[in-house]
């Protein structure tokens, strides 16, 4: 569904919703996706830009009234995913801004208007229909206080700025693999931190078996998620061997 003249709502999973603004941030353009979850209570993953505020809360408003959100945050504290957080919770009295412990302590609680729920690594809540589980996943692929968000009732990985795709006019869902557009993206501008750590960290992620991997950026993913997520782990491995040599 078309909300305004570049906005556009898809419903990508049972209940969820694919919030999608297309940006000239770079050339050919960049969707900027947040991703509305249905429920007793209702759950926004990325705030999105301050911007973009007015554009959200209208999308939104195409699904329930706005004011039933209960639950506001995003995968890491940047502009795109946190920027329009004190409007949001302006037009939603009850909602809780949420993110990493690290991510609540060091930005959260500073910038958001209400108290922010800062979730440990596995934490599970119930947002009445979807299951929900925090993984915390920092440096993966930026940002000491990223994490992600697994819907068990769908398989659905929330899964932030990975598999980011360019283009400003992705289709809402893809079943071909999404990883040699998201290596052009990495090739133009490499967001990734390559810590040590972020091979076991795609495992774990890969371990959880998604159906679907709900990106930031580009097309949500439908299908083996666990393979494609295996293969970006080796795609980096490979990446990182090569310069060390080099």
């Amino acid at each position: 569904m078309t909300v305004n003249n570049t906005t556009t709502i898809d419903e990508v999973a049972a209940g969820i919703y694919r919030i999608c603004t297309p940006l000239d941030v770079i050339p050919g353009g960049l969707g900027f996706n947040s991703y509305l979850i249905a429920g007793d209570e209702p759950l926004l993953f990325h705030a999105g830009y301050r911007s973009l505020a007015a554009t959200n809360l209208q999308a939104i408003e195409t699904v329930m009234p706005a004011a039933k959100l209960r639950w506001i945050g995003g995968s890491h504290f940047e502009g795109d995913e946190f920027g329009a957080m004190n409007d949001l919770l302006s037009a939603a009295p009850d909602a809780t801004p949420f993110g990493s412990q690290i991510g609540a302590k060091v930005n959260l609680n500073d910038f958001c208007a209400r108290p922010a729920r800062g979730l440990g690594d596995g934490e599970e809540f119930s947002i009445g229909g979807h299951r929900m589980q925090w993984i915390y996943t920092p440096h993966v692929p930026h940002g000491w206080d990223c994490g992600v968000l697994f819907d068990h009732s769908t398989r659905t990985l929330l899964c932030g700025d990975l598999f980011t795709q360019p283009g400003g006019n992705t289709p809402p869902i893809t079943e071909s693999e999404i990883l040699t557009s998201s290596e052009t993206m990495r090739g133009m501008m490499d967001y990734y931190a390559h810590g040590s750590s972020t091979q076991a960290i795609l495992e774990r992620l890969a371990a959880s078996n998604p159906t679907l991997l709900a990106c930031q950026h580009g097309s949500a993913y439908r299908g083996d998620g666990a393979g494609l997520l295996r293969e970006l782990a080796a795609t980096l491995q490979n990446a990182s061997s090569a310069a060390t040599i080099g």
